[in-house]
């Protein structure tokens, strides 16, 4: 079972985005775990996860698993456009080594309840007996999971252990706090007011560049810490979301390339100093 805060991990890539950057995950990972991170998803959407191949999909989660420390957690993100690949993938988790797997909803094609519900009911059987979280996250899949669905799921699989919801505002969160399964909270800004009504903890984007403040926001419940995000959310808002993490990271020092997979794109040089002044507003720089 996931717990704490866990970060939503950029995936290091070669220049172009050509390929994996191997020898930049190990710091990478290193960088995580001193800064209080509990451990990492895997190629989901702050990773790029839907952009790879399979073979890099299987190789990022392999990245992340050789080299993190005791204890450390790797969660990987499995979901795909179709059900094969989201098994394939799930499956490949299963036999490497990982702690979860989480799957979102294949975009595209809004899928209707039935069609949900046997797609994760099939990755689910795929993982186990590893814990699978449902992520939910409709901006990006194009539409909500139902809630039907998670509680059906829960009933017909047995190694359910909860959802990633990534949804705003709080009032597209709240009914995916079910009773009995695990919640982490996807938005920052929101996870406190998550914490209070019993989420489990966070999967973070922000947390793959500033580890130690959605640390505190998920392990202190700090106040300070959840204003530090929604600034960091607020300023970083109007960037290519990847490519700043990326940028902030090389200025913290993590050997990591400021390297994208198209169609996402790097930053102006402009968009570059606008990301590390976000980064330098709550004291990372």
């Amino acid at each position: 079972m996931l717990s704490g805060a866990i970060a939503a991990a950029v995936t290091p890539l070669l220049p172009g985005g050509a390929g994996l950057d191997e020898p930049a995950f190990e710091p990478l990972v290193r960088f995580l775990s001193k800064g209080g991170i509990d451990g990492v998803l895997a190629c989901g959407t702050t990773g790029e996860g839907i952009l790879l191949s399979l073979d890099e999909r299987r190789h990022a989660a392999e990245g992340f698993l050789g080299t993190r420390p005791a204890g450390f957690q790797v969660a990987v993100h499995a979901g795909a456009q179709t059900t094969v690949d989201t098994v394939a993938l799930c499956r490949h988790a299963r036999e490497v080594g990982a702690d979860a797997v989480a799957v979102i909803a294949p975009p595209y094609f809004p899928l209707d309840e039935v069609e949900i519900f046997e797609h994760l009911r099939a990755a689910a059987a795929a993982a186990d007996p590893l814990p699978f979280y449902v992520y939910e996250f409709a901006g990006r899949s194009g539409y909500p999971i139902p809630v039907a669905v998670a509680e059906r799921l829960r009933g017909s699989v047995g190694n359910l252990a909860g959802l990633k919801v990534s949804d705003t505002p709080w009032s597209a969160v709240e009914p995916y706090l079910l009773e009995g399964l695990d919640v982490f909270i996807g938005s920052e800004p929101l996870v406190l007011e998550g914490l209070d009504h019993g989420a489990t903890g966070a999967v973070s984007g922000l947390a793959t560049a500033f580890p130690e403040i959605v640390a505190s926001l998920v392990h202190e419940r700090s106040e300070p810490a959840g204003e530090e995000v929604a600034t960091l959310r607020r300023l970083l808002g109007t960037l290519p979301f990847h490519a700043a993490l990326k940028a902030i990271l090389a200025a913290r020092g993590v050997p990591i390339g400021p390297d994208v997979r198209a169609p996402l794109r790097g930053l102006t040089a402009g968009e570059r100093e606008h990301a590390l002044d976000a980064a330098r507003a709550v004291g990372a720089l």
